[in-house]
C-alpha cells in the first residue's frame, strides 16, 4: 500500500509538536511537585506521561493519514511507551532518559548488520528519495552507523553526569542539532555519488 500524500507542514508538526511540548511542559513545571494518588511526581515525571500520551496520539494520527509508519517511527514509538511508562510507574526518570540511547544503539545495529552482509539497509529505505551509486550508499552507512553508536555514548554520558535541565536542552536541541549537521557534512558524498536519475528509470 502507497503511502498516502500529506502536507509536509503538517507532518512536520506531528512528528516535532510532541517534543516542543515536552521541553515547554518541563521549563514551566520543573520545579513543581505534584501529588497524584498518595505519590508525589516531579514535573519531568508528569510530563513524560504527557510526551508518552503525545507520541501516541500524533502516531496514530500520522498512520490516519498516509496509511502507513516507518520503522524508525514504530521502535521509537515502542521505546517511548516501555521506557516513559517505566519511568511514571516507577517514578524514575532515568528509564526516559535511556531511550536515546537505546533507540541510536538499535539504529546503529540495523546498520551494522547489514555491512556485515555487505548490504546498505539504508539504501533499501531512502533510495528513491536519494538516488545514489552503491559504494556512496556503503560509506554513508558507516558513517551513520558510527555516528549513531557516538550519539548512544552521548547520551550515556550527559544524562549520567549533568542535570535533568542540560539533558532535557540535549535531547531537544544537542541530538537536532548534531542530526542536521551529521547529514550537512555529508553533502560532498552525496554530490559526489549522485545519480542523475533514479536507478529505474531510462
Amino acid at each position: 500500500m502507497a503511502e498516502a500524500k500529506v502536507n509536509p507542514m503538517l507532518k512536520l508538526g506531528l512528528e516535532l509538536g510532541p517534543i516542543v511540548l515536552f521541553f515547554a511542559g518541563f521549563r514551566f513545571f520543573k520545579d513543581k511537585t505534584f501529588h497524584i494518588l498518595g505519590n508525589d511526581y516531579s514535573g519531568f515525571i508528569v510530563m513524560t506521561a504527557i510526551f508518552v500520551v503525545l507520541i501516541m496520539a500524533t502516531t496514530a494520527i500520522l498512520w490516519k493519514l498516509t496509511g502507513h509508519l516507518s520503522k524508525m517511527q514504530l521502535m521509537t514509538l515502542v521505546l517511548v511507551i516501555v521506557m516513559g511508562g517505566l519511568s511514571v510507574w516507577l517514578n524514575d526518570e532515568r528509564f526516559i532518559k535511556m531511550k536515546p540511547t537505546l533507540l541510536y544503539l538499535a539504529f546503529g545495529g540495523l546498520l551494522g548488520i547489514g555491512l556485515l552482509r555487505g548490504q546498505s539497509y539504508l539504501k533499501l529505505v531512502m533510495e528513491e528519495a536519494l538516488p545514489m551509486q552503491s559504494e556512496g550508499w556503503m560509506i554513508l552507512t558507516r558513517r551513520l552507523c558510527a555516528f549513531f553508536f557516538a550519539l548512544a555514548l552521548a547520551n550515556e554520558v550527559i544524562w549520567r553526569t549533568l542535570s535533568t535541565e542540560a539533558w532535557v536542552n540535549f535531547k531537544t536541541f544537542g541530538l537536532t542539532i548534531a542530526l542536521f549537521g551529521f547529514f550537512l557534512s555529508q553533502s560532498k558524498l552525496l554530490q559526489r555519488y549522485a545519480l542523475e536519475t533514479p536507478p529505474d528509470q531510462p
